[in-house]
């Protein structure tokens, strides 16, 4: 839990204009090497790099390049990290600069929407609720919800069942049961929820070009609740003033 968090927020503490997007890269695979772990995205499917750097339009998947980040950008950092035998998964979205007040709403609104699927993980809730929850609060603020890409099952394996999908009205099988860990991270559209898929078969962005955020927490399900395996430490940056930490750190 601990390398994994401090890898992301350290790395969170660096984002500002002029920033060169590569430069994430670097940083990875430098601590991993230190610490004896492994970027899971590195050749995963053939994905060329060890983390997602997603910026405005990009949903998710984002491949690292030399870009520069500019004054008024969001880009969403996704690192995942193979450590002593299991994986831990874990994204934030990040202002650059000076961010205009629709942009800040989505961040907000996108981290309330994982903070309150958070708090309804625990034995005997179906899988399919997540969607409920976070729908719900999106649309309350206009916003829509992504559909191509959902929340899913971790540790040994990066990916693995269940598939949690982040929308209402689906029709995810199961329910939540103690000991199972996986992940939750809702995409949230300033525009409409259909996205598109570069040519790079792996960056996917919003269809109408407007603004995307994600954030991403790896849970355990407990006997009585949830743990937030990826929540923040005592002593992770305050990069936004109304951010609080992870809604049921244990229960």
């Amino acid at each position: 839990k601990t390398f994994v968090v401090n890898l992301l927020y350290i790395r969170e503490l660096n984002v500002f204009p002029s920033y060169l997007i590569c430069i994430s890269i670097c940083f990875v695979i430098s601590i991993l090497d230190l610490a004896g772990g492994y970027p899971s995205p590195l050749n995963y499917h053939f994905f060329p790099k060890s983390c997602c750097t997603s910026v405005n339009e990009v949903i998710c998947h984002g491949i690292p390049d030399a870009r520069k980040l500019e004054d008024g950008d969001i880009v969403n950092i996704d690192v995942t990290v193979y450590y002593k035998g299991v994986h831990g998964d874990l994204n934030d979205t990040y202002f650059v600069g000076n961010v205009d007040e629709a942009s800040k709403q989505l961040v907000r609104c996108t981290y309330e929407c994982l903070e309150k699927a958070i708090a309804i993980v625990k034995p005997g809730v179906r899988f399919r609720e997540v969607g409920e929850v976070i729908s719900r609060h999106a649309s309350m603020s206009g916003l829509s919800v992504v559909k191509s890409y959902c929340g899913h099952g971790i540790g040994e394996l990066f990916h693995c069942a269940p598939n949690i999908p982040h929308y209402s009205r689906n029709k995810a099988v199961g329910i939540m049961k103690a000991g199972q860990t996986f992940t939750i991270e809702p995409m949230i559209n300033t525009g409409l929820w259909r996205d598109r898929l570069w040519p790079d078969e792996w960056t996917a962005v919003t269809a109408d070009g407007k603004r995307s955020a994600q954030f991403e927490h790896t849970l355990l399900v407990t006997e009585s609740g949830v743990e937030v395996l990826t929540a923040r430490l005592p002593s992770s940056p305050d990069v936004y003033p109304w951010l609080k930490p992870a809604s049921a750190n244990s229960k």
